[in-house]
């Protein structure tokens, strides 16, 4: 009897596998669309590609507001947000994001 979802680590990554969507690809789609210095992607579905957290370092990000950062990122990302089932970005600039690091205080 299947209930839809994966019941093992290999039917996980089957289902990841299919949906195309991983934690590379939308690496690589952010630094490309969005000038991403550093993009960390936490695939918290368990295995199976549907639910991500992400932290999203551009200077892209400069003198906007947190809603037009959000949408800039979900722009770029349009394609791979309709197939997963849930996004949630912080997007920071690069001093924020040293400022959180404790680096370049003096």
């Amino acid at each position: 009897m299947s209930t839809g979802a994966a019941e093992t680590d290999t039917q996980a990554e089957k289902v990841a596998n299919t949906s195309g969507i991983t934690v590379s690809s939308l690496q690589q789609t952010l630094k490309e669309k969005v000038g991403a210095e550093y993009v960390e992607i936490e695939d918290i579905s368990g295995g199976c590609g549907q639910a991500f957290n992400a932290t999203i370092v551009s200077p892209e990000f400069e003198n906007k507001n947190s809603l037009a950062r959000h949408r800039l990122v979900n722009s770029a990302l349009k394609a791979e947000i309709a197939a997963i089932h849930a996004w949630t970005p912080k997007c920071i600039t690069p001093d924020e994001w040293r400022k959180r690091q404790g680096v370049g205080n003096v």
